[in-house]
């Protein structure tokens, strides 16, 4: 779902209906006995250049999901596996210092090819699952997490087809039996997109017999590719009515009106969970999606400071939030603004005409909060090498919240 140097392009909204979350009390999947009622916190994680899986702060995390592996020959595959298979291997070790860590491995990404094939026959989906039994049980792993961009739509121009629907249902039951055969049990998750479109695409309350949890993509709302300002992880569900007589209003409306949108709002994570739930999916095997990059635009003029506006174009397609903690919190140049309705923070500087949509610890922390309070499954991020390395760090924020 997600690739370090590629652009993810989507995702959209969550909101909770009226039942409060159920406090102090264990809750058994119909699958794996997986769930509970604590916030799960579930990092995407790309090893790092400089590998030092000792100092990963696995203490704080419920779950580290490896990535990636590929489809490969029909089969789930490192690209490179003397070089991924240790680090992999060191990663598991780490279960030492938080032995309730769960250690997943995730296959896909954005532009990763070979799904619709891999899932087109019983006896194409046969071979894959039985190479992904053998990864697991190579690597010792907990589970893994489906990260196919997407069925039924192509992205990136991968191959999509119609057949694609179904064939992930099957995958998707194909793959629990496969991983209720293990001793102990497994976890299973795919990436899904934070936009109505993709839930036309696939069989969502099937999937879910299957899934312990979809981790709902509720970044790149505005994608690495538009030229109009906006937030790109908001949580909250800014109306259209928000934002009427800016740009962005005027392109949402575009899109709307030739079927490119199915909604007419813009995207948010609440928007998104609200969506699910009226589809029918358990609150309890929603996780929603915190970004740790940020988009910076350029050319973008001064009006309601930069936000929702025509820009000159991408400045910076995505940005490391430890570079933007690094060289734009500390330059007086960049403000820092809050968008009460999104509740999600920008900046803006006039001198350069810059805008950066992103993630910081307050937002972080809020949709962890909204996760406990709307009782959903919890939060997860791409990708944990994007974090600070110092203390108040965005991982920081979130285990805080999860545990006041």
């Amino acid at each position: 779902m997600k690739s370090t140097y590629l652009s993810f392009i989507f995702l959209l909204t969550l909101i909770l209906s009226c039942s409060a979350p159920i406090e102090n009390e264990q809750e058994t999947s119909q699958n794996t006995g997986i769930l509970t009622s604590d916030p799960v916190i579930m990092a995407y994680y790309v090893a790092e250049r400089d590998y030092q899986p000792g100092k990963i702060p696995v203490e704080k995390l419920t779950h580290i999901i490896y990535s990636f592996t590929n489809v490969i020959d029909g089969e789930m595959k490192f690209r490179n596996e003397d070089s991924a298979g240790p680090k992999l291997e060191a990663l598991v070790k780490q279960k030492e210092r938080n032995p309730d860590l769960k250690v997943m491995i995730a296959c896909g990404g954005w532009g990763a090819d070979g799904f619709s094939d891999m899932a087109l026959t019983e006896e194409s989906r046969t071979k894959f699952i039985k190479s992904a039994s053998e990864f697991i049980a190579k690597y010792n792993l907990d589970g893994m997490d489906m990260d196919w961009e997407y069925p039924g739509i192509s992205g990136a121009g991968t191959m999509a087809r119609p057949e694609d629907t179904k064939n992930f249902t099957a995958l998707m039951k194909g793959l629990r039996e496969m991983l209720d055969q293990f001793e102990t049990p497994k976890i299973l998750t795919f990436a899904s997109a934070g936009w109505k479109r993709y839930y036309d695409f696939i069989e969502v309350n099937e999937v879910m017999k299957y899934a312990d949890y979809t981790n709902v993509m509720t970044y790149d709302q505005v994608s690495g590719v538009s030229i109009y300002t906006g937030h790109h992880t908001p949580l909250g569900d800014v109306k259209k009515g928000d934002i009427e007589g800016t740009p962005f209003q005027v392109h949402l409306d575009s899109l709307y009106q030739n079927g490119g949108n199915l909604d007419p709002d813009p995207r948010s994570a609440e928007k998104i969970v609200d969506f699910l739930i009226q589809e029918g999916v358990d609150p309890k095997q929603i996780v929603i999606g915190s970004a740790f990059y940020g988009r910076v635009w350029k050319g973008v003029p001064p009006a309601n400071n930069g936000l929702y506006q025509l820009s000159g174009g991408l400045h910076i397609g995505w940005m490391a939030y430890h570079q933007i903690r690094d060289n734009y919190e500390p330059d007086g140049k960049f403000k820092r603004y809050w968008d009460e309705k999104a509740k999600s923070p920008y900046m803006y500087n006039a001198e350069d005409s810059l805008f950066v949509s992103y993630d910081d610890t307050v937002s972080v922390a809020l949709k962890t909060e909204y996760t406990m309070k709307k009782g959903l499954g919890g939060i997860m991020f791409w990708e944990l090498g994007n974090d600070t390395k110092e203390a108040g760090s965005l991982l920081d924020a979130i285990y805080k919240a999860a545990n006041d």
